[in-house]
């Protein structure tokens, strides 16, 4: 099965004191055991790294350390999948037209990239947020 893993299911995965830990990792071990292929928007890498050199834990998790969880956790195990300037494009208008606003824009960027590549499940913890964006694929989109 095709999986695409939005950037707030990556963080609860890699992050153990998050609360959703338990609930994220068994979708990105099963991307390691290759039971499923693994998907990321190419957007959620920088947006990953932001939120885990930010992320208020104790320890922090330095600069260094961030690149290595993006890279053991999401680079060597998962198949980046990017947009062109036309998919943006569909994307804002599409917003736009359905006078969606705000940071969502982010979500409708992961959410696009999943419809144009065809994949078989999203799986986030903005799930309502997701369903507002696209709701035509509301089948496809899972909470951990």
């Amino acid at each position: 099965m095709k999986i695409l893993l939005d950037t707030s299911v990556l963080v609860a995965a890699m992050v153990e004191a998050h609360p959703a830990h338990e609930r994220a990792l068994p979708w990105l071990q099963k991307i390691k055991a290759k039971t499923d292929v693994g998907f990321v928007a190419a957007h959620s890498i920088a947006e990953l790294y932001a939120i885990l050199s930010i992320l208020p834990v104790q320890p922090r998790i330095s600069s260094v350390s961030a690149n290595q969880l993006i890279q053991q956790n999401v680079l060597d195990i998962c198949s980046i999948v990017s947009l062109s300037v036309q998919d943006y494009a569909r994307i804002i208008k599409h917003l736009s037209e359905s006078n969606i606003v705000g940071g969502v824009t982010y979500d409708a960027v992961i959410l696009y990239t999943a419809f144009k590549f065809e994949i078989d499940r999203i799986v986030t913890l903005n799930k309502n947020d997701f369903f507002r964006i696209y709701p035509d694929i509301a089948d496809k989109i899972v909470l951990p």
